[in-house]
């Protein structure tokens, strides 16, 4: 791993553990293995570095979740799979110190203008992923309901890390809710 990835992974762990407040110069090139020369000459000041961190962390996060709805997309499931699926995605990422650092993130980016940016191309990334696994699910308005499944995942992740749920349980259910709610009545 580079100095760069290594000193984003550090900023994302410091954030976890102890928020955005402990991501200083020092302490990220501390954690990071780098010289404070090498951390300033990646990242000039501490928007830049909280925006690349967050960037980095969705980007992955998306590849990851893509991945997956590729497959189930060409499994061909149903709705009621579809649930249960995004249960086992969010349980295999459920409590980590990445969700955390996202979650501190985002929040952050409603006071740092610098960092908003990244926020909202992020959140629109999440609703076009939804949009898409609605779309495959054969939901009508899809791009309409997409915002309504990212903000219930959200809240469903904060509601986990701060009660140290580490099972997920309730997402299926959650995300099935939804679903009805979005299918064309008969």
């Amino acid at each position: 791993m580079n100095a760069r990835d290594r000193i984003l992974q550090a900023a994302l762990r410091l954030i976890a553990e102890q928020g955005v407040g402990a991501v200083t110069n020092r302490a990220v090139a501390r954690a990071a293995g780098v010289s404070l020369g090498s951390l300033t000459y990646h990242f000039p000041n501490q928007s830049d570095l909280l925006r690349e961190a967050l960037h980095t962390f969705v980007e992955a996060e998306i590849a990851r979740i893509t991945d997956r709805v590729e497959r189930l997309r060409a499994a061909g499931i149903s709705a009621e799979e579809a649930a249960d699926e995004v249960e086992k995605a969010i349980i295999d990422f459920s409590y980590g110190p990445e969700q955390l650092a996202n979650l501190e993130l985002h929040l952050h980016a409603s006071r740092d203008p610098a960092v908003r940016a990244t926020s909202v191309r992020a959140v629109e990334a999440y609703d076009r992923l939804a949009t898409a696994v609605l779309t495959a699910l054969g939901i009508p308005d899809a791009e309409r309901h997409a915002p309504a499944v990212v903000a219930m995942l959200y809240g469903l992740a904060v509601r986990r890390l701060s009660t140290g749920d580490t099972t997920a349980s309730g997402t299926a259910d959650a995300f099935r809710l939804l679903l009805h709610g979005a299918l064309p009545r008969t």
